[in-house]
């Protein structure tokens, strides 16, 4: 029995692009901050081959003895971060987009979100393939068995949204949660209630928060043209905003995609790199991939993604642990939508929210915590069938 060598090579290919738009698309902000020429392609090249060695790594383990202990010692080990983070002296948490998720160590910071992500997981298909699918239940005691991890999630979600005022990360968290759900046996009926919920809890988080309003107004800005040009003109003037604050960044996002037209401009060509998306390498790292690569190169990243995900799903669908095909299906999910959001943000279909697109954007955490994911799933593909 070997590990999916697939996974692992494409996972790698994923991280050196972005090892190399590290360097292409942080120009800008190497300038700017007086940064050392390498400084990003230096850090970004030395957390790529940390990732790429903790998923050879964790891949040779033995997943009925090791795989526990990592998922519940990141779930725990990162609840507790996340719960002091608000107690902890401003000079130890970095704040960025509006966001202060990340603990500033000794030469780098660290976001314990986006390894709680990994262990949140672990913790819903170790308990779901316990409590879930072996038998029929109605409605009302669907929804009593799932009433613990709507506490459990609600609880994350004041330590993220509310403390960090990061309210992507609860909406990756919250998504994979009903979906994990449903596959592991609950109804169509719950699933849909889910989902209502979920929308119904993000809008009143969006409704208190003025931060929030103007970001979602922003956006409406953008998008609210073509929507409302297919609507009946009464309804065309009671939605249409007219005080949205300008949405520079995503105007910015989308001149880039549409400059680099199918080919791009070339590796380093790109010029909407140079102050006018200023999260370049970050968030719009996509935005800077299609006007210097062009369609053609965000077609060759979009079938690595797509492959990717095809891959983990039929490791998953391979399981026989119950435990194991439900960590590896949320694995596939979390890293889908993940990927989803960003390009929906970054396209103004959907309001940005601040998510990496996972191996691609700059920064460790991120990183790490996806490859320690992958890690766990080829731990896991050394025990299906062929």
């Amino acid at each position: 029995m070997t590990t999916d060598k697939y996974i692992f090579y494409t996972c790698a290919g994923l991280i050196l692009i972005s090892i190399v738009f590290s360097l292409s698309l942080s120009v800008y902000t190497v300038v700017f901050f007086n940064y050392g020429e390498f400084h990003f392609f230096i850090r970004q090249f030395g957390v790529g081959l940390l990732a790429i060695f903790l998923m050879w790594a964790i891949s040779r383990l033995n997943p009925d003895k090791a795989l526990k202990p990592i998922g519940f010692t990141l779930l725990f080990s990162c609840l507790v971060l996340m719960s002091i983070m608000r107690f902890l002296p401003a000079s130890m948490v970095t704040e960025s987009g509006g966001a202060a998720r990340w603990i500033r160590l000794p030469g780098f910071s660290l976001a314990p979100v986006e390894f709680f992500k990994v262990g949140f997981i672990y913790f819903l298909a170790w308990s779901f393939s316990r409590r879930i699918g072996n038998e029929k239940l109605s409605i009302p005691q669907e929804f009593k068995l799932m009433l613990p991890y709507l506490c459990v999630l609600a609880v994350v979600a004041c330590l993220i949204a509310i403390m960090q005022n990061d309210l992507g990360q609860v909406v990756v968290l919250t998504l994979t949660l009903i979906m994990m759900a449903w596959f592991a046996g609950t109804s169509m009926r719950l699933f849909s209630i889910g989902l209502l919920l979920a929308i119904l809890g993000a809008s009143v988080i969006i409704l208190t928060s003025d931060h929030r309003i103007a970001r979602i107004k922003s956006w409406w800005g953008t998008a609210q043209d073509m929507v409302l040009s297919v609507l009946p003109s009464w309804l065309e003037d009671t939605l249409r905003v007219t005080d949205a604050p300008a949405p520079y960044q995503i105007s910015y996002s989308l001149n880039a995609i549409r400059h680099g037209n199918f080919f791009g401009e070339g590796l380093g060509g790109g010029i909407f790199k140079l102050g006018f998306l200023s999260e370049v390498h970050t968030d719009f790292v996509l935005s800077g991939i299609a006007e210097e690569l062009g369609l053609a190169g965000i077609c060759l990243i979009l079938v690595l993604f797509v492959f990717l995900i095809f891959r983990i799903f039929r490791v998953s669908g391979r399981c026989e642990d119950k435990a194991h095909h439900l960590f590896c299906m949320g694995v596939a999910l979390m890293l889908a939508i993940s990927f989803l959001m960003n390009s929906y943000g970054i396209t103004s279909l959907t309001p940005l929210k601040g998510i990496a697109v996972p191996f691609l954007s700059y920064g460790g955490s991120s990183m790490l915590a996806s490859s320690i994911a992958i890690g766990m799933v080829l731990m896991i593909s050394k025990r299906i069938k062929s």
